[in-house]
């Protein structure tokens, strides 16, 4: 029996694509030391290059164990894969590419007329080469070589091999989301724990609540506990059963089922008890004093007039409250905690009011509630609650919630507090919600501009979405303003596999086609994902007739060759414009169903104008799209609502669509090809439907649409990748050879001069060749006339001499002298002056190769470091004092990478290893990179986009001045002016230092 186990980070692909071929049994592992290792019987091959040969031996694919000249010709590839393929020289590995395109020129596999173990082994070696991934990428591989490496990965075994690699990657990768919670709660024992999620039912669950009902209900489960379900239900005047029922409904969206559903109400009257209580202790009083006055009081540490009455007539008055009366209903109770405790939550906080109007649950029973922190510990203690999950805005209300829990002899309740999730452009206060309500700016609280579960669900996000972006946000306390981009792409991964495929084109200017091919309507049923197979099929009409957006048409020109989608390529043969040349009346084509799409810039989707049955070929459709319903990021605690509403934040778009869409249901989500992802608001219903774009979390399309700020980077991000491409056209075009013609006219690929120089002109005169005067070409030379010339030139007199300017020695002192001022006045030309910012920077993950002591220095290290795409570079870092070579080796690191190479004791580093560093420099780690992390992957910082310098001008001090500012937080991320170090994997951290210098 043989068995095989392969370390995820590197693996080995030859020898796994082996194991699945022969049927070996195999498993994966995150922490091995070598990346693959093979059990044979019980003896063990450990490395690639052992069990590549010991594989040999026990497969059964091909003739190696019986034919001796077949294996000695796989031993000689094997031989290739050993030398050169798992090496990184770029030089030997472009041969070996070169070697294997010529080989497989009239070959279709690399031994023989069969896929045998070299086949096998050289694909793996170069599915797990860096080098050869880019170039294949890039289109830099032979066509011999790239369609048999396609061919082998086609096979099935190979991509089972790929599959369970994959999915065995996919699973860690949750489990680490999910890891990120794991806090350690104090105290915390395994099935006595019990966390609650208290919402007010007084507005539909919104982002917010998702992550507080995600958040209790994960420790809940962590720890075998029990979750408690409990509706805060203090305030008779904002809340209602509606809501109620639709937080519910919500939670169970989620997938979040209480073990207990409770109310504060069911504990009014031990509330009430406790207030009669704490009244007895003279630990609170009741208090006439009006609303303006207490408040002013409270700012200035003022003792109320009321703080100091005796216990019995706190309680005559408190019964007064408790009946409503006159008086009763001017009084409030209040705690007896302190009158200016620098904490303001602590200066005698309300705890009962007065309120006549009927509770949704009690009725008329009571007319006095208490305040959410005064009933919150008691109903927390008294339900068996062991910690208590808030968000960090409670934070100075925590030493409040300890005080009741003190002083009515509560059981104690732990207090965990966590960053609240706030985004741009978005409120979550359910009061501000309601505004919008009630002014008629919404449809209502599901409606697709709210971030409320209901809303976010109509514009198209998926449960699965949601709770995957919560759980990676973790039970971090520290407060960020979040963009939506991350959460919408997440929803995208989760829609794209499955979202069947469409086409719909816009109204406006809709152009009719004529196909001048003969050929009488028809049908074809084609897979509605082309990817997914399981999602089913569709109808689609074939006729001479169709449609074509006007935006298409608009680029297209008389004798182009285009393509239609899901048909073949076509030919125009006339474009009809209107006379003023605003629209296109019509437009003649013919079909070339036998063209190679491949080399048509255009690819246009299209619809028929006539169905094979008869019937209708389309639909009509509203695409609706919204925007923010605020202009501003963030709306700071004094600004108004009011004066940042989004004028405009609803986009209708007439136009066709597919017949195929007639049957789908409110609800599902589909892809309008060329246009994006869209969920049905209204089905069709014989007349039109109404579909919603859902955002792709591209950062553009994310952008207000009324920030001009935002609308300017986008505009500029678009505009900086259009003069890309047009510098790289230009590029090319400036490269490519053109026909032109020589002096005599004469035309040619390449200009060349002739190889016996220019012909020059004949004098007319001298009968001698023509040439430049030295003196120059305005200067006439005068030669010596001929005999000839001398007898019939007429007589000249004799030239007068010229007259000599002569120049004092005074003049001259006088003009150096005016030289010299004028070229003192001269001012010095102005300094460039360069922005330093973190974009400059080249920083990237690297993964160490190998580490040595420096045989010049005992405190140096030099490193061989992996910074992905073949670039492997030795670094010289001063950690032997601070960290062992194990600490070190085959471990990924953050490192800066575009600083000048300098001689470090007699070896040259050529890049920086980050670390994090206490003041004292007496302690030093590695920063780590987020998990999955890979050599190559590029460090930014959000909000610093740019091109970091090709290489630091040491003069210039760039780095010194950025790493300034480079510190970890309290929660152990790197950062750099707060903006934390990040990749497309996630943040980078150290692994225990906080508020540390990272050098």
């Amino acid at each position: 029996m043989a068995s095989a186990s392969f370390l995820v980070k590197n693996p080995a692909y030859g020898p796994l694509v082996v194991c699945f071929a022969n049927k070996i049994n195999v498993t994966f592992s995150k922490d091995q030391k070598e990346n693959v290792v093979l059990n044979v019987d019980g003896t063990e091959f450990k490395g690639i290059n052992h069990v590549t040969r010991a594989l040999c031996r026990i497969s059964n694919i091909d003739a190696y164990n019986t034919d001796p000249a077949k294996a000695s010709e796989i031993d000689y590839w094997l031989d290739i894969v050993q030398d050169s393929l798992l090496g990184k020289d770029f030089k030997s590995l472009m041969n070996t590419f070169d070697k294997l395109e010529n080989h497989l020129a009239l070959r279709s596999f690399i031994s023989g007329y069969h896929i045998t173990l070299a086949d096998l082994f050289i694909w793996g070696a170069l599915k797990s080469n860096a080098i050869f991934g880019k170039n294949l990428k890039n289109g830099d591989i032979g066509d011999n070589l790239t369609r048999w490496f396609n061919f082998v990965g086609s096979l099935s075994y190979v991509q089972a091999a790929a599959d369970a690699l994959n999915k065995y990657v996919e699973s860690t990768k949750v489990k680490k989301d999910q890891g990120s919670f794991d806090i350690g709660l104090k105290d915390a024992e395994m099935g006595k724990v019990c966390t609650r999620f208290p919402p007010e039912p007084s507005g539909y669950l919104h982002v917010g609540h998702a992550k507080a009902a995600l958040l209790n209900q994960y420790f809940a489960k962590h720890y075998n506990g029990k979750l408690i379900v409990r509706f805060d239900d203090t305030n008779p005047s904002k809340e209602k059963e509606e809501f109620e029922e639709s937080i519910k409904e919500d939670l169970k969206l989620i997938g979040i089922e209480g073990d207990v559903c409770t109310h504060t109400s069911d504990h009014f009257d031990t509330i009430y008890n406790y207030a009669i209580q704490i009244i007895k202790d003279g630990k609170a009083y009741v208090d006439d004093t009006d609303r303006e006055t207490m408040r002013h009081q409270r700012g200035e540490g003022i003792p109320s007039k009321c703080r100091d009455l005796p216990v019995e007539e706190n309680l005559r008055r408190f019964e007064e409250m408790k009946n409503g009366t006159e008086f009763g209903l001017k009084c409030c109770l209040r705690a007896k905690i302190s009158v200016d405790n620098k904490n303001k939550a602590l200066r005698d906080p309300v705890i009962y009011r007065c309120n006549l109007l009927p509770h949704h649950q009690t009725g008329d029973k009571w007319k006095i509630y208490p305040t959410y922190d005064f009933a919150c510990p008691i109903v927390d203690s008294i339900e068996g609650v062991t910690h208590a999950l808030r968000t960090i805005e409670y934070r100075d209300r925590n030493p409040q919630y300890e005080w009741f829990l003190k002083n009515l002899n509560l059981r104690w309740v732990h207090i965990w507090d966590y960053s609240r999730m706030n985004f741009v452009y978005t409120l979550l206060s359910k009061r501000k919600l309601q505004w919008f309500v009630d002014q008629g700016l919404v449809t209502g609280w599901d409606d697709p501009r709210f971030p409320t579960i209901r809303g976010i669900r109509r514009r198209g996000m998926t449960i699965e979405a949601l709770r995957n972006y919560i759980l990676m946000q973790g039970a971090s306390q520290k407060d960020l303003m979040l963009e939506w981009d991350k959460l919408w792409a997440i929803n995208k991964k989760v829609i794209d596999p499955v979202a069947p495929r469409y086409a719909a084109l816009e109204k406006e200017k809709l152009v009719e086609v004529n196909i001048l091919d003969d050929f009488a309507p028809s049908t074809k049923e084609i897979p509605r994902h082309k990817k997914n197979p399981d999602v089913g099929t569709k109808t689609v009409n074939y006729s001479n007739k169709i449609y074509l957006e006007f935006a298409d048409v608009a680029e297209l020109q008389d004798n182009e060759e285009f393509t239609l989608m899901d048909w073949g390529n076509a030919i125009v043969k006339k474009i009809n414009w209107n006379a003023d040349h605003t629209a296109v009346d019509s437009m003649d084509i013919v079909l070339h169903l036998d063209g190679d799409f491949k080399k048509t810039k255009k690819k246009v989707t299209w619809l028929s104008r006539i169905a094979a049955s008869g019937d209708k070929s389309v639909v009509d459709v509203t695409l609706l799209d919204y925007d923010y319903l605020i202009t501003k990021r963030k709306l700071e605690e004094d600004d108004e609502v009011k004066d940042f509403i989004t004028p405009v934040t609803e986009f209708k778009k007439a136009a066709v669509g597919d017949i195929n869409m007639a049957s789908l249901k409110k609800g599902d989500i589909i892809q309008i090809e060329r246009k994006g992802y869209y969920i049905v608001d209204k089905a069709y219903d014989g007349t039109s439907m109404d579909i919603i774009s859902i955002p792709d979390g591209k950062a553009g399309k994310m952008a207000s649409k009324a920030d001009s700020g935002a609308q300017k980077n986008e505009k500029k991000e678009k505009k900086d990748k259009k003069d890309k491409k047009a510098a790289k056209k230009e590029k090319k075009e400036k490269a490519a050879p053109k026909a032109t013609a020589n002096a005599n006219g004469v035309k040619g690929m390449y200009e060349v001069k002739t190889v016996y120089g220019e012909v020059p002109e004949i004098d007319t005169e001298t009968k001698m060749y023509k040439v430049k005067s030295i003196y120059g070409d305005n200067v006439k030379v005068d030669l010596p006339l001929t005999a000839s010339q001398k007898r019939n030139a007429p007589a000249q007199e004799a030239p007068a001499p010229a007259e000599v300017a002569e120049t004092s020695v005074e003049d001259k002192k006088k003009a150096r002298k005016e030289k010299k001022e004028k070229k003192a006045k001269k001012e010095p030309p102005k300094a460039k002056v360069e922005e330093i910012t973190i974009s400059r920077l080249d920083i990237g993950i690297g993964k160490v190769l190998e580490v040595k002591r420096h045989p010049n220095a005992d405190s140096l290290y030099v490193e061989k470091i992996d910074l992905g795409n073949g670039d492997v570079r030795e670094v010289v870092s001063g950690l032997v004092n601070f960290l062992k070579e194990d600490d070190i080796n085959q471990k990924n690191v953050v490192v800066l990478k575009n600083l000048k190479p300098v001689a470090m004791r007699g070896i040259k580093s050529f890049a920086m290893v980050l670390c994090a560093s206490n003041a004292e420099h007496t302690k030093v780690e590695l920063l780590v990179p987020p998990e999955g992390s890979q050599p190559g992957d590029k460090v930014y910082f959000e909000g610093f986009e740019g091109e970091p310098d090709k290489q630091l001008n040491p003069k210039k001090k760039v780095f010194e001045a950025l790493q300034v500012d480079f510190t970890t937080n309290d929660d152990l991320v790197a950062t750099w002016k707060d903006v934390p170090f990040r990749t497309d994997k996630g943040v980078i951290k150290a692994s225990t230092m906080v508020k540390a210098n990272i050098k």
